[in-house]
């Protein structure tokens, strides 16, 4: 794959992973996270890899990025965000501030990165930006033991209509805007699941467990890649059947 292309979240799971794919298939990477300690420490050194410490809450942190990728590596081809904040609040739990870090983060982070992204893309006219939004938006969930909750679910569902709105704005100027949706993948943001939920969480899923962060990473890897030229504006589930599971 010889396209550069930037992967926030990038320092632990479906980013991380997305990371070495990529890397492995002949791109050029800019992995993007605040946790720059822990880039270091999972991210092999490469030529062809550039590690940056960014949050997409700051606005200056998203449109820098693309200034270092384009300098560094001469063009931005593709983004793919998986960071985001997570959140296992009930309902009567939540209060509004908390509601609000989870959107901001999760929907105006999004919307920043995207942006950055799309401004670059438009010069060339041509790109691909992968959002990542998540199984939960599906079926709802009520949070507690370590799931997601409803400040968690509202911000992907938030992401998921961002993927739309800008698929159809940014469609005209060549670049194509897609998400994926993973179901429960065995990354840090399970970590709090108690092993009943986890359990108990298995038994929707047809296929018996959850998914590996390469499994959600490979479909991540399609939509960025040309042989998704056609597509966008859809959201891959990718969820072992989750979502029609007991």
């Amino acid at each position: 794959m010889r396209k550069t292309v930037i992967v926030t979240g990038a320092a632990s799971g479906i980013g991380l992973a997305c990371t070495k794919l990529l890397h492995e298939r002949g791109a050029k990477v800019v992995a993007f996270d605040p946790q720059f300690e822990k880039l270091n420490q999972n991210i092999p050194s490469s030529d062809n890899i550039s590690k940056y410490k960014g949050d997409v809450t700051s606005e200056n942190d998203c449109i820098d990025v693309i200034h270092h990728t384009t300098t560094h590596f001469g063009s931005l081809d593709g983004l793919i965000h998986c960071g985001a904040a997570h959140s296992s609040l009930r309902w009567n739990e939540l209060e509004p501030e908390e509601m609000n870090r989870i959107l901001n983060i999760n929907v105006t982070g999004t919307f920043q990165i995207a942006r950055a992204a799309a401004n670059e893309m438009t010069k060339s006219e041509k790109g691909s930006i992968v959002l990542t939004t998540s199984a939960s938006i599906l079926f709802g969930v009520t949070g507690g033991n370590g799931q997601g909750g409803p400040a968690y679910a509202s911000s992907k569902g938030g992401v998921l209509a961002l993927t739309r709105c800008l698929a159809r704005s940014l469609g005209p100027k060549g670049i194509r805007v897609n998400a994926v949706s993973p179901g429960i993948t065995n990354t840090p943001m399970i970590a709090h699941y108690t092993e009943e939920k986890k359990q108990t969480m298995k038994e929707r899923f047809p296929l018996g467990r959850f998914a590996e962060p390469k499994e959600i990473a490979e479909g991540a890897l399609f939509l960025i890649s040309d042989a998704a030229s056609f597509m966008t504006g859809e959201n891959m589930h990718i969820n072992g059947g989750s979502n029609f599971g007991s």
